[in-house]
């Protein structure tokens, strides 16, 4: 039976089949991409499985292991009681004290010396590798056994101690360091620093030499100084690694606790080591208090959270 077409309709021709070789030729990418896409998802879910099981689960139990009391295998909510709990401790403000007071002494000694270590190095011209080397090797040290180094060779009260020997051929007084309040706060911001620096001056190193050698020139044809050098051309160039190592600086001193620990037997003289880190050790495995030591957890998260949602802020504004 033949088809017939009204009159003034125009008949669509059909779109032609593609050709078996360009059908196969779409199937064969299509695999590909499904396999491909298939290694990397798998390789993401390892990566994504670790952090739930490491990361994300310890966090969320934490928070809700703040709000809840465990006595004797049964469990309670107790709402914010263990926050209120913790907060009566006058130990809790000392620990917060002792920590700021660490974190804003290594900004000015931690945070500053490494930078002018990498612009000395960067200015050398023999024995580079060997001082680069030389600057990280603390870091290839275990932290325990820097500490140890530091407590019973550098930090030793009688004259037989590293610094003290220094001080007493100076004809300066010496220092009791880790047995004297005053001086612990110092002594461990020196220990860190010298743990820790190798890692930032490195990285200093590397963005500093991406700084064009132009702009130095043209700073030294206009009359400017090494000071001047360093505040006009090597700070504005060097800026968002400055800004990015300001913040782990600051989240990693908050989380003291290695060096009260080891330098100053965990609270020190007359608290003055005592750290939020190391109080929440205390409640957790000394006082047997998981409930609070979480609610300790808890409130050290949103600090630190709310350090870096200040971070993203400013940044984002000077970008």
């Amino acid at each position: 039976m033949a088809l017939t077409t009204a009159p003034g309709a125009t008949r669509r021709p059909g779109r032609p089949a593609p050709p078996p070789r360009q059908t196969a030729a779409r199937r064969a990418g299509l695999g590909r991409k499904v396999r491909d896409n298939l290694t990397g998802h798998t390789f993401l879910i390892g990566a994504v499985a670790c952090f739930a099981v490491f990361s994300w689960y310890p966090m969320v139990r934490g928070v809700v292991m703040s709000f809840q009391r465990t006595r004797r295998g049964e469990t309670t909510w107790v709402g914010w009681d263990n926050y209120t709990r913790i907060m009566a401790d006058p130990s809790f403000w000392t620990a917060w004290k002792n920590t700021f007071v660490f974190t804003g002494l290594a900004l000015v000694l931690g945070y500053a010396v490494p930078f002018f270590v990498a612009i000395l190095l960067n200015e050398l011209r023999h024995a580079k590798g060997y001082l680069r080397v030389l600057v990280y090797l603390p870091v290839m040290l275990p932290p325990a056994s820097a500490l140890f180094l530091f407590k019973f060779y550098a930090y030793d009260p009688s004259e037989a101690g590293l610094f003290n020997a220094v001080l007493t051929a100076l004809g300066l007084p010496t220092s009791e360091w880790m047995q004297s309040p005053t001086m612990t706060m110092p002594a461990m911001v020196l220990a860190s620093t010298w743990m820790n620096m190798g890692g930032a001056v490195l990285i200093y190193l590397a963005a500093l030499q991406n700084i064009p050698g132009e702009l130095y020139e043209a700073a030294e044809i206009d009359g400017a100084g090494v000071w001047r050098r360093i505040v006009h051309v090597t700070i504005p160039q060097t800026r968002l690694i400055l800004a990015l190592l300001a913040m782990l600086q600051i989240v990693a001193t908050m989380q003291l606790f290695i060096e009260p620990l080891i330098l100053a037997n965990g609270a020190g003289t007359q608290d003055s080591a005592t750290s939020v880190a190391y109080l929440i050790y205390q409640h957790g495995f000394f006082q047997n208090d998981l409930n609070g030591a979480a609610a300790l957890g808890v409130i050290m998260l949103v600090v630190l959270a709310g350090f870096s949602a200040v971070y993203v802020r400013l940044t984002a504004r000077q970008d």
